[in-house]
C-alpha cells in the first residue's frame, strides 16, 4: 500500500532518469538537483508514465530518488509513454488489480478503442478486434512475442498467464505493420509479463454464480541476477446456458501452467518463457445455429527467448520462438458419427533480428523476421501426400498447408526536446501466394507546443494473409475461397494529448481506407441453406473519433482520498460499406458504432476499496433469428469490485452485470446475467 511521507524542506537530487543508457538525464552524465517545498507526497505516485521511488539518503542528506519511465513498443526502438508520437493505451498493475475481473479478455472490454465480442463465459471463445476491425486483423503478442494463430483469430486469446502475473497491456490502435510485420492491420495488444525480484509464492481461489472455481499458485526463485518462475492454475463452470435437449452447452474447464526466467548483468539482459493451455468448452450455438450442443477442446504450447545486449550505441535484440495449437471441434458433442469431427494442428516458428544504434541522429533499428506458418488438418489445406495419424484420435490429417513470410525492416526515431518523429517502412514476402516483396511505410510525429499539450500525426500502412479458416474451411455450411487476396490498410490520424500529474487526455481523429477486407457474409433471401461465403469486400473506409480523460485525484491532491481516480472515455466508428436487406455479415460490417466506458475507484475504509465501471455499447450489424434479421441493440453495463488490499494478503468480491440486462455480443447467443465472485489471495516471501 502507498504510503503518505511529509518532508521538510530541502532539496531533492534525481540521480537517474532511468537506468537505460539512452536515457535523458543518463546521457547528460550529471545529477540534477531541484529544490523543494514542504508538501505532502506519496511514496510512489505514477506521473504520465514515470514512477518516483525513494532510493536512500545520500552523504549530504539529500533524498536520492530514481526514476522508472515506462517504454512501449510502439516503435521498433524502446520509447517511453510521454516521447511515443502514437497513443499507445497502457493497462498497469494498478489499473488490472483494481478491475472487476478474471481474464484478460474482460480487462481489455474497458479500454475505449477495443471490441471485445464473448460467446461464452468468462472469455472462454473471446473475439478481440481494435477500431472496427475483425479479430484476424490485429496482432496479439506475449512479452513482444508474436502469438497469434494462422488457423483463426477464434483462437488467439487463450493466454497462459493469470492476471496476477502480468506488468502491464499495452494496446497500439491502427496500422503497426512497420512494427509488427503481418496481421497487425489495424493495430496490436502486447501482454507483458512480470518477473519477480524477491523469491516468494503466491495462491489463490475464488468461486462464484454458475458453478464456478478457479485457484492456482506461483513459485518464483531469484539470486545472483536470474530468476525462475512457475505458476499453474484450474478453472471450471457449469455456464450460464442449456441447450434444447437440458444438456450443458456452455461449460468449461481451463487448465494453464507458464514458466518464464531471466538472467541480467552489466552486458546482456536474457528472458524465456514456456506456456501451455488446455481449454474444452460447450460452444453452444458459436459457429452455427444448426447445432446447440457444439464443443470445443483447443491446447496450446508457447516457447521463446529474447535477448538484449547494453552497449551505449549498438543494441542487438534477437529472439526466436515455437508456438503450437491442437485443435478438435465437434460439430455435435461426442457424436462423431452424426457429424465428424474436425481435427486441426498448426506450428508456428520464427526468428527475430533486431537491431538499433543510438547516435547523435537518434535511434536507428533494422532487422529481419523469419517466420514459418503450418497446418494439419482433416479439413484445412490441401491433400498431403500421404495421411498423418491424428495423436490420440480414431482420425488421420489428410490436408495441410505451409508458407513462409520474410520481412525487412527500417526505422529512424529523433527524439528532442518537444519533438519526436519515428519514421520506417517494412518490406515483406509471403510464400502463401507467391507474392512479391511488398512495401508497407509508415511516419509518426509529435510536437510539444505547450508545457503539458502535445499535437500527433501519423500515417501507417499494413497488410494481412488470410487464415488457414478464411481459405479452406468449405464445411458446415460454409464456402471458402482459397484464392482471396491479402488485406491491406492505409490509415491516417491526428490527434492532441494533454500529459501533466494526475490529469491525462487525449483525442484523436482517424480514417481507414482498407482494400480486399476479407468477411464471411451469407445472402439469406437464397434460403435457410445459403452457405457462409469468404469474400474479399472490395473496399471499406472507416471514420472514427476518441477521447478520453483520467483525473488520479491522489496525484492532484499529493495525498490519498476518498475518490482515488476517475477515468471516461468514448469512441465513435463509422464506416461507408453499408449492409444490405438480405446480407448477414458475420465479422467485417459488425462494429461498435459508440463504446461509453466511466470507471471510478474509491478508498472506503482503511485496507478497503472499491471500483465501479460502466460500458455502454451500441453495434452496428444484424443477425438471423428464425426467419428474419434482427439489429443489435445498445446495452449498458454496472461492474463493481470490492477488495480488502493487505500487503500479503488480499481479499475480495465483484459482480458483472449488476443490472441483469440481457444483451448480446455476437449472433443470437445471449449473454450471462448477474455473475457475483469471491476470493482471495496470499502471498509468501522466501
Amino acid at each position: 500500500m502507498k504510503e503518505n511521507i511529509r518532508k521538510s524542506s530541502r532539496t531533492m537530487r534525481f540521480k537517474h532518469y532511468s537506468r537505460r543508457s539512452y536515457a535523458v538525464f543518463s546521457t547528460l552524465k550529471s545529477h540534477v538537483t531541484i529544490g523543494v517545498m514542504t508538501v505532502a507526497m506519496l511514496a510512489s505516485v505514477p506521473v504520465s508514465g514515470i514512477s518516483a521511488q525513494t532510493v536512500k539518503d545520500n552523504n549530504s542528506g539529500e533524498k536520492l530518488y530514481e526514476l522508472e519511465e515506462v517504454e512501449v513498443t510502439g516503435s521498433r526502438v524502446p520509447l517511453t509513454v510521454s516521447q511515443a508520437a502514437r497513443i499507445v493505451t497502457v493497462l498497469d498493475r494498478e489499473a488490472i488489480a483494481a478491475a472487476p475481473v478474471q481474464s484478460i479478455n474482460d480487462l481489455l472490454k474497458y479500454a475505449a478503442g477495443v471490441d471485445v465480442r464473448q460467446r461464452g463465459d468468462m472469455g472462454v471463445q473471446t473475439d478481440i478486434s481494435i477500431r472496427g476491425g475483425t479479430f484476424d486483423q490485429i496482432t496479439i503478442l506475449l512479452n513482444g512475442i508474436n502469438i497469434c494463430d494462422p488457423q483463426t483469430g477464434h483462437n488467439a486469446a487463450d493466454f497462459p498467464v493469470e492476471l496476477s502475473e502480468i506488468e502491464r497491456i499495452e494496446v497500439l490502435e491502427g496500422p503497426a505493420g512497420r512494427v509488427y510485420g503481418t496481421s497487425s492491420l489495424v493495430g496490436a495488444i502486447n501482454i507483458v509479463t512480470r518477473t519477480a525480484k524477491d523469491s516468494g509464492a503466491e495462491v489463490f481461489a475464488d468461486g462464484g454464480s454458475y458453478g464456478y472455481f478457479k485457484g492456482g499458485a506461483m513459485v518464483s526463485h531469484v539470486r545472483n541476477g536470474l530468476s525462475n518462475q512457475v505458476s499453474g492454475s484450474y478453472s471450471r463452470s457449469d455456464g450460464s446456458s442449456r441447450s434444447k435437449a437440458g444438456n450443458l452447452n456452455a461449460d468449461f474447464k481451463y487448465a494453464r501452467l507458464f514458466y518464464q526466467g531471466r538472467y541480467e548483468n552489466d552486458q546482456v539482459d536474457v528472458r524465456w518463457h514456456a506456456g501451455f493451455t488446455n481449454k474444452d468448452y460447450g460452444a453452444n450455438t458459436f459457429y452455427s445455429t444448426l447445432s446447440d450442443e457444439q464443443f470445443e477442446h483447443v491446447r496450446k504450447y508457447y516457447t521463446a527467448v529474447q535477448a538484449e545486449t547494453k552497449g551505449d550505441v549498438y543494441h542487438f535484440k534477437p529472439s526466436v520462438y515455437w508456438n503450437r495449437s491442437d485443435d478438435r471441434f465437434e460439430f455435435y458433442r461426442g457424436m462423431p458419427e452424426k457429424s465428424p469431427f474436425n481435427y486441426h494442428q498448426t506450428d508456428v516458428y520464427g526468428v527475430n533480428l533486431n537491431n538499433y544504434i543510438q547516435t547523435f541522429l537518434g535511434k536507428t533499428a533494422f532487422g529481419a523476421e523469419f517466420r514459418n506458418e503450418g497446418v494439419r488438418s482433416t479439413s484445412l489445406g490441401e491433400p498431403l501426400n500421404s495421411p498423418i495419424k491424428v495423436p490420440g484420435a480414431d482420425a488421420d490429417f489428410t490436408l495441410g498447408l505451409n508458407r513462409t513470410n520474410l520481412s525487412f525492416h527500417l526505422e529512424h526515431n529523433i527524439v528532442l526536446r518537444r519533438f519526436t518523429l519515428s519514421a520506417g517502412v517494412i518490406a515483406v514476402k509471403n510464400t502463401g501466394n507467391e507474392m512479391k516483396f511488398r512495401f508497407y511505410p509508415g511516419v509518426d510525429a509529435s510536437y510539444q507546443f505547450a508545457r503539458d499539450w502535445k499535437v500527433y500525426a501519423s500515417y501507417n500502412t499494413s497488410l494481412r494473409m488470410p487464415t488457414f479458416t478464411e481459405l479452406y474451411y468449405s464445411v458446415g455450411g460454409h464456402k471458402a475461397d482459397k484464392y482471396l487476396k491479402p488485406e491491406e490498410m492505409q490509415a491516417v490520424e491526428v490527434g492532441v494529448k494533454y500529459l501533466r500529474p494526475g490529469i491525462r487526455g487525449t483525442l484523436s481523429l482517424y480514417r481507414y481506407h482498407g482494400t480486399d477486407m476479407i468477411d464471411w457474409i451469407k445472402d439469406i433471401s437464397q434460403g435457410d441453406d445459403a452457405p457462409w461465403q469468404s469474400v474479399n469486400h472490395a473496399v471499406i473506409n472507416t471514420m472514427g473519433a476518441e477521447a478520453s480523460v483520467l483525473v488520479d485525484i491522489r496525484e492532484l491532491m499529493q495525498r490519498d482520498a476518498f475518490v482515488r481516480s476517475v477515468n471516461v472515455s468514448y469512441s465513435y466508428i463509422d464506416q461507408d460499406k453499408e449492409t444490405t436487406p438480405n446480407l448477414q455479415s458475420k465479422y467485417a460490417l459488425e462494429y461498435l458504432r459508440h463504446k461509453f466506458v466511466a470507471q471510478a475507484n474509491f478508498r472506503i475504509w482503511k485496507l478497503l476499496e472499491m471500483n465501479v465501471s460502466y460500458r455502454w455499447q451500441d453495434r452496428m450489424g444484424n443477425y438471423q433469428k428464425g426467419n428474419s434479421m434482427v439489429p443489435y441493440e445498445p446495452y449498458s453495463l454496472v461492474d463493481a469490485r470490492f477488495t480488502w488490499n493487505a500487503s500479503q494478503y488480499k481479499i475480495y468480491v465483484e459482480g458483472n452485470n449488476l443490472l441483469n440486462k440481457t444483451y448480446y455480443d455476437h449472433g443470437n447467443i445471449p449473454q450471462p446475467g448477474i455473475w457475483i465472485r469471491a476470493g482471495a489471495s496470499y502471498r509468501f516471501k522466501f
